[in-house]
């Protein structure tokens, strides 16, 4: 079972064709591309925006909330993230930061990730990987959803060969799933090496909105802001900007000056 079928690459192409001018806008200033008529450009461009992480091997993600705030129309979004997750071309991951925070990876991208993951193991001779084969061919190409339960997971992998605890093991430890809480028998899809990423996030999202809590009128002029570094964070302002106004935590206003940045009242 091929992972994206022949008429999902020829989208794929035609999609590629219509965006070429995405190196264009991904150098561009931030204020002239906050928005984009387009879901699956949006996606593109913060792709290529994604900032270089130190000390961690990790695939460009976006956010949702970045999405919402690039595009005007969420249901739109909404309807195109849907349709691009069952044309295989991106995931949706459930993120486990204590809010409903979800993130999108291209599928080559997420692929490539597991691929690195499943190397690293095998530098270590960490147990028996050919699951990992399993797991992206039988289980990633079938099952779209951002969870999958315990018996469902097992029959996907069985399609590859004899299931063992050690397995599912495996892949909890490798990171590409996480048991729920609520429920152990069911797990979430994950992105490995996430986790240091997603603490920054959490901490910028606090720093980032602290500092503009201390200004006088809780606001910032975009361009002098974008230049900001965060203490806190791996992730660059950019990244945080387009996640705290997309959440609605922060709100652009049009000036005769440019676009200023101000915390939403509660």
């Amino acid at each position: 079972m091929n992972n994206i079928t022949d008429s999902s690459k020829a989208r794929k192409r035609r999609r590629d064709e219509e965006i070429e001018d995405e190196d264009a806008l991904s150098l561009g200033k931030f204020e002239d591309n906050l928005t984009f008529s387009d879901t699956l450009v949006a996606l593109r461009v913060m792709r290529s925006q994604f900032p270089r992480i130190d000390k961690v091997s990790i695939q460009p993600f976006i956010l949702q909330s970045q999405i919402y705030s690039s595009v005007n129309d969420r249901t739109q979004v909404d309807r195109e993230l849907e349709s691009l997750r069952r044309e295989k071309v991106l995931r949706i991951f459930k993120l486990n930061t204590g809010q409903d925070d979800h993130a999108i990876m291209f599928l080559d991208d997420y692929l490539t990730q597991i691929e690195r993951v499943e190397k690293r193991m095998e530098e270590k001779k960490q147990g028996d990987l050919q699951v990992f084969k399993w797991f992206k061919t039988h289980v990633i190409d079938s099952k779209l959803e951002p969870s999958i339960g315990h018996q469902e997971l097992c029959e996907l992998l069985a399609l590859g060969g004899k299931v063992k605890d050690e397995h599912i093991s495996l892949l909890i430890n490798a990171g590409v799933l996480t048991r729920q809480l609520i429920d152990p028998d069911m797990y979430w899809f994950a992105i490995p090496n996430i986790g240091s990423v997603l603490k920054g996030l959490s901490q910028g999202r606090k720093e980032l909105l602290s500092f503009l809590n201390r200004r006088r009128y809780k606001e910032m002029m975009l361009a002098p802001l974008e230049k900001k570094r965060l203490r806190l964070s791996p992730l660059d302002m950019r990244f945080h900007l387009r996640d705290l106004i997309g959440s609605g935590h922060l709100k652009t206003i049009h000036t005769p000056t440019g676009l200023v940045v101000r915390v939403s009242k509660d």
